[in-house]
């Protein structure tokens, strides 16, 4: 999973048009995030952006082919596809699909499966209490 800086740049002008867009080096790849919530990664100067129900026809119907991380397990794919050439060359699809690709991100959250960064509840021990050191986690002894 490699990302060019070139290509990472010529996908953020692209979404220049999207609110708050961001993103973060991944496994040699890049994840992007809007207001926080990740929508698409890129691998291999591929743009995939985050699919489900609503929007997985869209993708079919052109062709296009979902993110498979493990090119020995070809079986295993994820909920990201391929961005079409012709989508990705229009800036002003490409903002379409990203915002659908958002709104299931958004989806995906609520029902708690994902959740924005810095939106995460503190990090839980096996006892189901916070871990020493995590943001909300009590210093000194236990409370009995």
């Amino acid at each position: 999973m490699t990302a060019s800086a070139d290509f990472i740049a010529y996908v953020l002008e692209q979404l220049a048009r999207l609110e708050d867009v961001s993103w973060r080096r991944m496994f040699g790849g890049a994840g992007l995030y809007s207001d926080g919530y990740f929508f698409g990664l890129i691998s291999d100067d591929t743009l995939y952006l985050r699919v489900d129900d609503s929007n997985r026809a869209d993708y079919t119907a052109r062709g296009t082919a979902p993110f498979r991380p493990y090119a020995d397990r070809p079986q295993l794919s994820t909920t990201y596809f391929a961005t079409p050439a012709e989508v990705l060359e229009d800036a002003e699809q490409l903002v379409i699909w990203a915002r659908r690709s958002l709104a299931v991100a958004v989806k995906a959250a609520s029902r708690g499966r994902t959740a924005a960064p810095g939106k995460r509840p503190p990090a839980v021990g096996a006892r189901g209490r916070p871990r020493r050191g995590a943001a909300g986690a009590t210093r000194g002894k236990p409370q009995r």
